[in-house]
């Protein structure tokens, strides 16, 4: 990714600030405070209101939805500082970021690192623009752990490929307009007969079978490919080399599973405002239940003390030319945590933290009680915990295999 030099003095900062507040000013609208990043869910997104859109227009058209990434792009072309500096005046006003998913997370730093100039300019500007929603197609019904072993098959077709197989755990896919997607096209060797292919969903052969969870909410899809043409100019990188792409792209995936993904709690109400609500305080001005008092002080000075490493791990490896290895300790500390936060807060609520439906219940209640079960997955998805404590072995503590 293209680097930027630092703003020089304190008040090149304070001229950026002034510019962003004008911005906002003009452009956010206050009715959407409180409100989700449409894009940000593996859920379907829904209909877009009008104030949605201006919004998600105008952030696109700055590049600020994607503030680090080159303007040749669509990026903004912001350094750190410039981009820090944005989120903190974003978030006085209550405003949220509009262009998300899997494209800014996942595939847009993967395509800046390795894709043709031609596939870099055809597929990020919509990214920026949160105009494309991506997903994304790697496991597969025998190739989950074992992602290596994918049978997904694309065959040279001369000016094509056509595509076979199946893959699984498709986050978004019935909503997704295009697939980044790890297939075969070398049974020769294992890891050198992968390849990164892009893929339409709309295009003929591909269908999409939504996988319910426990949770009751269906994010998640199988996904068919029979007889798939995928121009040999979707091809990122060069054949036999979607193994290197596809783990790259992964430690981005963990990365924000985890450490990205959990600095947005930063700005979450604190456990302890939601127990005042639902347990009380007592005479002395303290949580009336002591027991949990102890359980949320404990659980907050953990959580808060990972959000901050994982910013600077963040921040490191940015400055080191992109995501490491790093990125499997932040994902197998912080979806524990996160599961532990909402298991916490179902203890919290008490019995209005076990609603599944109807009367009696807030929306929140209820949705509190459907994040806790879907939580359970993020320690499985994205490459499980048992696969990360395996990479952090190996390729952190230098831990071999001896025979």
């Amino acid at each position: 990714m293209a680097s930027v030099a630092e703003p020089d003095t304190k008040s090149d900062l304070d001229a950026f600030r002034d510019e962003v507040r004008a911005f906002l000013a003009e452009n956010f609208p206050p009715e959407l405070r409180g409100k989700n990043n449409l894009l940000s869910s593996v859920e379907e997104a829904g209909e877009e209101s009008p104030e949605e859109k201006s919004w998600r227009l105008a952030m696109g058209e700055k590049g600020w939805g994607t503030p680090t990434w080159p303007k040749e792009y669509g990026g903004g072309g912001l350094t750190k500082k410039q981009a820090r500096a944005l989120e903190e005046e974003m978030a006085k006003v209550g405003a949220w970021n509009p262009i998300g998913g899997m494209g800014v997370m996942m595939l847009g730093p993967t395509l800046l690192e390795f894709a043709s100039e031609e596939q870099k300019h055809e597929h990020i500007p919509p990214i920026c623009k949160g105009e494309v929603r991506w997903c994304q197609g790697y496991s597969e019904p025998n190739a989950g752990s074992d992602l290596a072993n994918l049978q997904t098959m694309a065959e040279d077709k001369g000016d094509h490929y056509l595509v076979n197989g199946q893959k699984t755990w498709t986050s978004g896919g019935q909503w997704a307009d295009k697939c980044f997607c790890l297939v075969r096209t070398s049974r020769a060797d294992k890891h050198k007969g992968i390849s990164f292919l892009l893929i339409d969903m709309d295009a003929p052969g591909v269908d999409v079978k939504p996988i319910k969870m426990i949770s009751g909410m269906s994010p998640f899809c199988e996904t068919f490919f029979t007889d798939v043409k995928v121009p040999k100019d979707n091809l990122v990188g060069e054949e036999g080399q979607g193994w290197t792409i596809g783990k790259k792209l992964l430690q981005h995936e963990r990365t924000n599973l985890s450490g990205g993904g959990a600095l947005a709690a930063l700005n979450a109400q604190p456990l302890h405002k939601i127990a005042e609500h639902y347990v009380g305080l007592g005479e002395d001005g303290k949580l009336a239940d002591a027991e949990l008092r102890v359980k949320i002080a404990d659980f907050e000075m953990r959580w808060n003390a990972f959000l901050l490493t994982a910013r600077r791990a963040m921040e490191e490896s940015k400055a080191a030319g992109g995501v490491s290895d790093i990125s499997s300790i932040l994902k197998k500390a912080g979806t524990r945590l996160g599961q532990e936060r909402a298991e916490l807060m179902i203890e919290i609520m008490g019995f209005r933290g076990l609603g599944w439906e109807g009367e009696g219940f807030e929306q929140k209640e209820l949705d509190g009680t459907r994040a806790w079960l879907f939580g359970k997955a993020t320690t499985i998805y994205g490459g499980s915990t048992e696969i990360q404590n395996n990479i952090i072995a190996k390729r952190i503590l230098g831990m071999l295999d001896h025979q």
